[in-house]
C-alpha cells in the first residue's frame, strides 16, 4: 500500500468523518485548546468547517477542495482550520449555523463559516465550489478576499463579528408567559399543517420533502382529540405514499433522509438511525389508529434494517449509511432494467418492473450522470390495486414480489457498500430504543424489547461516568469522550421509560428517575426555567441557547418535557411535574405565534391537557398478553402503563394495588383517582 503523502491531526480522531480528512493537505486541527491557542497566537481566523459522514455534498467539497494542495497551502497559510463531526458537536452546529443563516439566508452542509480568534463568526456559507460556478464564488478566491480583508479591514470584521454574536446570544431563548394552554393552540397547528399538506402525495410543502414524523403524530392526536378525520387522512396518506416511493428502500428496508422531489421518488440516499427511529414510532401510532398491516411491515423491515446493519456486536446502534458508494450518490441502490432481468430472468423482471416502475430508458434523471438509465425502486400504487391491474389474487403477487426483492437483495448484497459511520451517539441510541421498546408494546414481539434493553444497557454502562453524567459519543477501540448535551438526556429518559412499560422490570424505571435528577442538575436554568442545551461543566461557548424548535430531530426541551409527565405518572414526583409545567409554559407565545416550529411540545401539551390513561396492572402474568393487545391495540397516546405479579410500593401508581381474586387485577385511573378494578382478562377486555 502506497504511504499518504499528507497527514495531519485528525489520523487520531475517533469520528469516522473527521478521519476521512486525515490525508489532506490542509493542516487540519480537531476542535480544542491546541487549535484555539494557535489561531490566538497567530492572530488569524479560524475556518471552521462542520459535516458529517453520511454528507455527499461534504464529500464533494472534500475532494475539490480539501485535497487540492492549491487551496490547501492558502488554508495553511492564512488561517487555521478547524474540521467539525456535526453529529459529535451539535453545540457548535447549532451556533454556527444560526450564524450561517443569519448572514447567507440558508444553511446546509458542509457549513463553512470563519471566526475571529475569539471564536465570533463574520462571514460564511455552504459548499462553495473551487472556481465561480452554480451562481456560488469559488472557495480559492474566497479565501483570498478574506485573507485579504483580515488584513486590510479589520475593524470592520471585528465589529460585523460582535453584532452576529450578540443577535446569536438572543436566539434560543424562551420567556414564560401568562397566556392559556388551551386546546386551540392544537387545533391552530392543525390548520396550518392542513394548509401545507400536499393530498396528492402526501406531505408539506414543496420539494425538498423531509420525514415531519413529529408533524404526523400531532395529526393522529388531533383525530383523537377532536375527531378529525381529515387529519387521520392526511398522516395516513403522508405515510403510505412515504413507505411506496424511493425515499424507502424496498429491498433492504429503511428510509432515506428526505426527497430530493415531492413526489418521494428520489431521496438523498444516505440513511441515518435517528430518521428511522422516529419513523417507526409513527408508523407504530398509525397502525394503532387504522391496523393498516401495511405499517406493520415497514416497521417490520425497518427494524430488520437496523439489526442488519445498524447494530454493533455490543448492542448499541451505529449512526448512518454514507449516500455515496464507489464515489456515486445512489449507486448501491438503483438499477437499470438489464440487471433486473440478470437477476430475476426477462418475464419475471418485467411482471417486477411493472409493480416498481423500472423502465429501459430509467425512471431517474440522476443529475451527477446526465443520460445514464437508472431506476430508484417504487410503487404508484397499492398491492391491492396491482392485484386487480395484474388479475391475480392479492396474496400470490405479494408472495410473487417479496420473492423477486430477496433475491434483487442478495444480488445487490455483492456491491460495494455505501459507507458506515458506526459511532455511538446516546442521544440517537435513546430514540431507536424508544422505537424498539414502542414496537415490542404494539405488535407483542417481545425480542424487540429485547434488543431495546441489550442497547439501553450498554448505554448506561459505557456512555455514563461514575458521577452520573452522560457522554456524548463511543466508538470501538476508544473511549466514549464529549459532555452529553440535553437531547442524550432526554431522549435516553425517555426510552428508558417505554423500555419500563415494555419490560415491567423495575429498573429502566429507577434509571429514570435518576437521569431525570441528573438532567435536571446540569441543565436546568434557575432564572428563566427551561432546560439550556449544554450542561453547566460544559466548555464556555458564544452563546447558550435552550434550543427550542424541531428540527430533523424533535426539540430537546420537547422530549424532556413528555418524559417527564409520563415519568411523574408513574411515580407521583410533584417536583418532576414543576420542571415540565414550567418548561411547557416558556413554550406558549411560540405554539402560538409559530406552532410547525415546536409540534413535539404540542405533543407534550396534549399529554398535558390528558386525560391521561394510567394502567396498574397487578397479579399472575398469565393473562397479561391479553390485556397489554387490548391496551396496546387502540390509539391510546396519552397514556402509562406499570405490572407488579404481586403487590409493591417500588412504583407509585402500583402501590396500594392488590391482585382479586387470585386473578391478574387491572386498574384504571385518571388524574390519580382509579376506576372500579376489573378483575382478569374477560373482564378487562370489553372495557379496554
Amino acid at each position: 500500500m502506497t504511504a499518504a503523502r499528507f497527514t495531519n491531526r485528525l489520523i487520531h480522531e475517533t469520528s469516522p468523518y473527521l478521519r476521512q480528512h486525515a490525508h489532506n493537505p490542509v493542516d487540519w486541527y480537531p476542535w480544542g485548546e491546541e487549535a484555539l491557542a494557535r489561531a490566538r497566537q497567530l492572530d488569524r481566523p479560524i475556518f471552521l468547517s462542520i459535516g458529517y459522514s453520511a454528507c455527499h455534498w461534504c464529500h464533494v467539497m472534500e475532494h475539490e477542495s480539501f485535497e487540492s494542495e492549491e487551496i490547501a497551502k492558502i488554508l495553511n497559510d492564512h488561517f487555521v482550520s478547524i474540521k467539525v463531526d456535526r453529529e459529535e458537536r451539535p453545540d457548535l452546529d447549532q451556533i454556527y449555523m444560526l450564524s450561517v443563516q443569519m448572514m447567507s439566508r440558508h444553511g446546509g452542509w458542509p457549513m463553512s463559516v470563519f471566526l475571529t480568534p475569539q471564536l465570533r463568526p463574520f462571514t460564511g456559507g455552504t459548499y462553495f465550489p473551487p472556481e465561480d460556478r452554480y451562481g456560488r464564488p469559488g472557495f480559492r478566491r474566497l479565501l483570498l478576499m478574506i485573507a485579504e480583508a483580515w488584513r486590510t479591514r479589520r475593524a470592520d470584521i471585528d465589529r460585523a463579528a460582535e453584532e452576529i454574536t450578540a443577535h446569536l446570544q438572543q436566539l434560543g431563548q424562551l420567556s414564560s408567559s401568562a397566556g392559556e394552554l388551551s386546546p386551540e393552540l392544537l387545533r391552530q397547528a392543525g390548520r396550518q399543517l392542513e394548509q401545507a399538506f400536499d393530498p396528492t402525495n402526501g406531505g408539506f410543502g414543496q420539494a425538498p420533502k423531509f420525514l415531519h414524523t413529529m408533524d404526523l403524530r400531532l395529526l393522529l392526536r388531533l383525530w383523537k382529540r377532536f375527531g378529525d378525520g381529515y387529519a387521520l387522512q392526511m398522516a395516513s396518506h403522508t405515510l403510505q405514499r412515504m413507505s411506496m416511493g424511493g425515499i424507502y428502500d424496498h429491498l433492504g428496508g429503511g428510509f432515506a433522509r428526505y426527497s430530493t422531489d415531492d413526489r418521494w421518488l428520489a431521496p438523498h440516499f444516505e440513511k441515518m438511525l435517528y430518521d428511522n427511529a422516529l419513523m417507526v414510532v409513527a408508523y407504530c401510532e398509525l397502525f394503532q389508529a387504522t391496523k393498516d398491516p401495511l405499517c406493520r411491515e415497514v416497521v417490520e423491515d425497518t427494524l430488520a434494517w437496523v439489526q442488519r446493519e445498524m447494530t454493533a456486536p455490543e448492542g448499541a446502534f451505529y449512526s448512518t449509511l454514507d449516500a455515496d458508494s464507489e464515489g456515486e450518490e445512489g449507486k448501491f441502490y438503483v438499477w437499470t432494467m438489464e440487471q433486473l432481468e440478470a437477476v430475476l430472468g426477462k418475464e419475471d423482471a418485467a411482471r417486477f418492473a411493472d409493480c416498481y416502475q423500472v423502465k429501459r430508458c430509467g425512471n431517474w434523471a440522476d443529475p451527477h450522470a446526465p443520460g445514464v438509465p437508472k431506476n430508484i425502486l417504487h410503487r404508484v400504487t397499492t398491492f391491492e390495486q396491482l392485484a386487480a391491474m395484474h388479475d391475480q389474487p392479492e396474496g400470490l403477487l405479494r408472495d410473487f414480489l417479496a420473492d423477486c426483492r430477496a433475491r434483487l437483495f442478495n444480488a445487490r448484497e455483492q456491491r460495494v457498500r455505501p459507507g458506515l459511520d458506526d459511532k455511538v451517539l446516546t442521544a440517537w441510541n435513546g430514540l431507536m430504543i424508544h422505537a424498539l421498546a414502542t414496537a415490542a408494546q404494539v405488535f407483542a414481539r417481545p425480542e424487540y424489547a429485547q434488543r431495546a434493553a441489550r442497547a439501553a444497557d450498554f448505554v448506561l454502562s459505557t456512555l455514563r461516568a461514575e458521577d452520573g453524567k452522560l457522554y456524548r459519543t463511543w466508538s470501538r477501540g476508544a473511549r466514549a469522550k464529549l459532555n452529553a448535551y440535553l437531547e442524550d438526556y432526554a431522549y435516553l429518559l425517555e426510552a428508558l421509560v417505554t423500555l419500563y412499560e415494555a419490560t415491567f422490570e423495575p429498573r429502566w424505571l429507577d434509571e429514570a428517575v435518576t437521569l431525570a435528577e441528573k438532567m435536571i442538575e446540569q441543565f436546568w436554568d434557575k432564572q428563566q426555567g427551561g432546560f439550556f442545551y449544554t450542561g453547566r461543566d460544559h466548555e464556555p461557548l458564544i452563546a447558550r441557547g435552550k434550543d427550542p424548535h424541531d428540527n430533523a430531530t424533535p426539540a430537546a426541551n420537547s422530549v424532556a418535557v413528555l418524559a417527564l409527565f409520563r415519568l411523574v405518572e408513574l411515580t407521583g414526583r410533584a417536583d418532576l411535574r414543576e420542571k415540565a409545567e414550567a418548561t411547557l409554559r416558556l413554550y406558549h407565545d411560540l405554539l402560538r405565534n409559530r406552532p410547525l416550529a415546536a409540534t413535539q411540545m404540542l405533543l407534550a401539551l396534549d399529554f398535558w391537557l390528558g386525560p391521561v390513561e394510567a394502567f396498574a396492572l397487578v397479579g399472575p402474568n398469565e393473562e397479561l398478553p391479553r390485556i397489554l393487545r387490548a391496551i396496546h391495540g387502540v390509539f391510546r397516546p396519552n397514556k402509562v402503563v406499570a405490572y407488579s405479579p404481586s403487590p409493591t410500593d417500588r412504583v407509585k401508581l402500583l402501590e396500594g394495588k392488590h391482585a382479586l381474586e387470585g386473578k391478574l387485577t387491572t386498574y384504571v385511573c385518571e388524574n390519580f383517582t382509579c376506576q372500579a378494578p376489573l378483575v382478569g382478562a374477560d373482564a378487562a377486555e370489553p372495557q379496554l
